[in-house]
């Protein structure tokens, strides 16, 4: 089939069929996932006839421009909170409330990964097909607890939006920890590379390394000048500044041997929080989330090696499910963000952070670019991703529903 035809078909598959679905099932579960769902289904059936074209070369360019797009409005989204639904003039924390804060982020990446990291080592990465290709048995292990521990913050941001404002300071308090959650994932992804690297970046280094280095600290160090000064340059300066940060911080982290989506969030956190309020961050999101990036989603699943997509892969999916999500939960019960909070209203606090959504399937795939997860454990862990995603919205209702009966049911006996 034509180039022109087969992306045609690619989008109207993976973009238009994904919209019509999601809004048929009137948005009760996030876009995000279907695309991943629909490339999953073509891919374990078969039924995608080679001769199509489909994926596209195009789609694949175009795919990949949105997901670029998607981790820099992360990035974006990290430096500054004044864009989220949940509170838009938030007030600093007090010093204690503010160290039992970062305590309980800090609980809710850290419990995931070890475990997480140790379940893969000593049984996950032992199944037939599951070892990495490169880097040894504890690396693979690590590139697996990493994905267990994200928390997705572009996808839990629409799902917070779809809740509604009746939950908005559990929701707004579960944004808080996954804007942390989401900085720390990227760097540990970043030092993760690097150390499977094995210092190897910077062997041979050309005058090209150079340069990229060089371009990262001049972004850095641009960003927090102008942070400080408080400079408010002409909005058509900031549009203007934005595609300088992305592509600059994308194209120096590929040749700096990582992976172009780190440089292109970190090119987003880069940008000062002065410019990002001025910003339409949530619509630059929705459009690379809806109208882009799902061709890139897409052809994930369907890239996926038809074969590994069986019973097996599911059963390792839903135990890494559950050892994600109980896990999550237990971070919080052992340390809450609030001491304000109820045991349900922070078990709700932990259904929010247990969405993987699509940090993990992004994470996944560098990782699996790099050699440090098998096709197998890919799969498992896109699977997971999306049941984990599909889980956020209704094991959230289920909990705060009962408190208000609960509560209601108090009132009337008083």
């Amino acid at each position: 089939m034509p180039g022109p035809l087969a992306f045609a078909l690619d989008a109207l598959i993976f973009i238009g069929l994904a919209w019509v679905v999601w809004r048929a099932l009137g948005r009760s579960i996030p876009i995000a996932v279907i695309p991943i769902v629909i490339g999953l289904l073509l891919a374990a059936t078969g039924a995608l006839p080679a001769s199509w074209g489909v994926p596209s070369t195009l789609g694949d360019q175009v795919g990949f421009l949105g997901v670029l797009l998607l981790a820099f409005t992360a990035g974006l989204e990290t430096r500054q909170s004044a864009h989220l639904p949940s509170a838009p003039d938030a007030a600093p924390l007090p010093r204690t409330q503010a160290m039992r804060f970062i305590a309980s982020a800090g609980m809710a990446l850290l419990l995931p990964f070890a475990l997480g990291t140790l379940a893969a080592h000593y049984y996950f990465t032992g199944l037939p097909g599951w070892a990495a290709p490169q880097g040894g048995a504890w690396m693979g292990a690590l590139a697996i607890g990493l994905c267990l521990a994200v928390s997705a913050l572009p996808v839990l941001i629409g799902i917070v939006r779809e809740l509604g404002p009746l939950h908005r300071p559990l929701t707004h308090l579960a944004l808080r920890i996954a804007v942390i959650d989401d900085a720390v994932l990227w760097t540990g992804l970043a030092l993760l590379l690097i150390a499977a690297e094995g210092g190897s970046l910077l062997d041979g280094a050309s005058s090209l390394t150079g340069v990229a280095m060089g371009v990262l600290v001049v972004l850095a160090a641009a960003g927090t000048l102008a942070q400080r000064l408080r400079a408010e340059p002409p909005a058509w300066l900031v549009w203007l500044a934005l595609p300088v940060f992305l592509t600059t911080g994308a194209w120096a982290s590929s040749h700096l041997g990582l992976h172009a989506l780190l440089g292109a969030y970190f090119g987003g956190a880069m940008v000062p929080s002065t410019w990002t309020k001025r910003l339409p961050v949530e619509r630059m999101g929705q459009f690379a989330l809806i109208g882009i990036a799902p061709l890139f989603f897409g052809h994930s699943g369907l890239k996926i090696d038809g074969s590994v997509l069986g019973w097996a892969s599911l059963q390792a999916s839903l135990a890494l499910l559950v050892l994600a999500v109980l896990a999550k939960l237990a971070a919080v019960l052992l340390c809450p963000p609030a001491s304000t909070l109820s045991r349900r209203e922070t078990l709700a606090v932990g259904a929010l952070l247990q969405c993987k959504g699509l940090m993990e399937i992004v994470a996944a795939t560098i990782l699996r670019d790099k050699g440090l997860l098998s096709e197998h454990a890919f799969a498992a862990l896109v699977t997971l991703a999306v049941l984990s995603t599909l889980l956020t919205g209704p094991f959230f209702r289920a909990l705060v529903k009962r408190r208000v009966t609960a509560d209601a049911h108090g009132r009337h006996a008083v």
